[in-house]
């Protein structure tokens, strides 16, 4: 275990609000069918993270996991102002404001720092999509955010959201790793996120270090984490920080969660950065959503 002091750096979203950019996550391994009672594995394992400077929670209505963040910030004993909380909204999309209400009365709170539509699949229509958005602005306007924002859109959902946004969303929080890049750099979605100033978060990131193994980058992986003195889950992790993405990650454990620290102890170079894209680009794969994507589907 590293046991590092590391204060975890923010970005600043184009809304003034800044977010830690990396942050603890409640889903995927946490995920849960059903609420049930609460998992007092999870709640011990975000008091956890939290003792080890992971100030960001990230975290869904979908996960059921949103008790288990309240009771585990209210055990924590951190002030509130120093917590960021993320939850998103999908399974109650068709009523915005009676989800929020929910997401807050689990977690706790009067308001969370990040609130964001989970994903675009609900929408048969732009429409659909630009009616939700509408929701979610007025939910930042009443408080009960600070700052709002989606995930999982592609660049025509994000353009059909804009056509009528009042707010823009402050941030698209997508799979992002070297095998799932969204054509890249100056491609379609990343390159239309940054002109209008929506952030990146990273879902997913250790993939190409854990479950697309074998593929094109474990050499680089290899190299880099001898030159760097840390792990190739690491090197992931930096990959993404170094394109400016808020990068979202988790573990049960607690020497795992404390070496990850360690991804922010360095940077790799520019030239690094873009040929490990580059041999990325070598190899499609999606961990997530695969239903909702042909197989060869890169955006």
């Amino acid at each position: 275990m590293a046991k590092l002091n590391v204060n975890i750096p923010s970005l600043k979203l184009n809304d003034g609000v800044s977010i830690p950019i990396l942050g603890y996550g409640t889903g995927t391994a946490w995920y849960k069918a059903s609420e049930g009672g609460v998992d007092r594995q999870l709640v011990d394992a975000i008091k956890t993270a939290i003792k080890l400077g992971y100030h960001h929670l990230d975290g869904a209505e979908v996960y059921n996991t949103e008790p288990e963040v309240g009771v585990a910030i209210k055990e924590s004993g951190i002030a509130r102002d120093q917590l960021f909380v993320t939850t998103k909204v999908v399974t109650n999309i068709n009523d915005i404001p009676s989800a929020i209400d929910s997401s807050l009365k689990k977690l706790q709170l009067d308001h969370v720092d990040l609130y964001l539509i989970h994903a675009p699949f609900f929408a048969k229509s732009d429409a659909d999509l630009q009616k939700a958005w509408s929701e979610m602005e007025k939910v930042k306007q009443s408080g009960k955010a600070r700052s709002i924002g989606v995930s999982n859109y592609l660049q025509p959902q994000l353009a059909a959201t804009l056509k009528t946004a009042v707010i823009t969303p402050s941030i698209n929080q997508i799979e992002y790793h070297p095998y799932l890049q969204h054509g890249g750099p100056n491609g379609s979605l990343l390159s239309y996120m940054k002109e209008h100033s929506i952030a990146g978060a990273a879902y997913g990131p250790l993939t190409p270090a854990t479950k697309a193994k074998p593929g094109p980058c474990d050499g680089m992986l290899a190299s880099l984490s001898t030159k760097y003195y840390v792990s190739e889950g690491e090197i992931a992790l930096r990959w993404c920080i170094d394109q400016d993405f808020v990068t979202i990650t988790t573990s049960s454990k607690e020497d795992r969660l404390s070496d990850y620290l360690r991804a922010l102890t360095f940077r790799m170079t520019p030239k690094e950065v873009n040929d490990l894209g580059e041999k990325g680009m070598e190899k499609h794969f999606r961990g997530f959503w695969q239903g909702k994507f042909d197989q060869n589907d890169r955006s």
